[in-house]
Formats: C-alpha cells, structure tokens, sequence
C-alpha cells in the first residue's frame, strides 16, 4: 500500500519507539503490525533512515544479529522521542481532518 508521504518516518520512529532494530526488523515490525497491509521497500527504508539519522532523530550501531551476521542497529535519540511525539500528534489532526471530510462529503 502506498503511504502518505512523510508516514514512513512516523511508522519508523513509533517502531523505533519500543525498541532498536535493524532495517529488515523495522519493515517485518511495520509490516506485522499493519496486518500484512504496508510493507516498506529498502528502496524507501533505508533513504529513510538516512534522513532520519541526519536529522539527529536515530543513531546506528553495527552489532550482531539474531542470525549471527552483522547489521546496522537503528535506536532512537532524546530528539527523536519528541520528534515523534511532535508527528504523532500533526497525523492525528491529519487523520481526524480526513474523517471530517469523509463524514460531511
């Protein structure tokens, strides 16, 4: 499914919110939380990292992963918390704006 655009970095930082993770754990956590409806390509997760973490918003660590290879851990910063807290709240006037209008048309 195609996603507004600015959404990714929601759905990312909320992900990132729980827990660190590495790119491929982010897209299976989005996707699996979605009921299999958004799945998020490389081709527009790891772009999105990469902004993300030049914001100041993640920062990355390489580590081991769960399958014994090295992956780049993305965790949240204090300004990616409020970050966060500052999109939560413009998606929840955009969604209730949308309802509005999908109510009253």
């Amino acid at each position: 499914s195609d996603l507004l655009q600015g959404t990714l970095d929601l759905l990312i930082l909320r992900v990132l919110a729980r827990e660190a993770a590495h790119g491929w754990g982010i897209s299976k956590r989005i996707q699996s939380l979605s009921g299999d409806v958004l799945a998020v390509g490389q081709g527009s997760l790891y772009p999105a990292l990469h902004r993300l973490e030049h914001q100041g918003w993640v920062v990355a660590e390489w580590k081991d992963s769960d399958l014994g290879r090295p992956a780049k851990f993305y965790a949240l910063t204090r300004e990616g918390r409020k970050q966060l807290e500052r999109e939560l709240k413009s998606w929840q006037r955009l969604s209730s704006a949308v309802q509005l209008l999908l109510d009253n048309a």
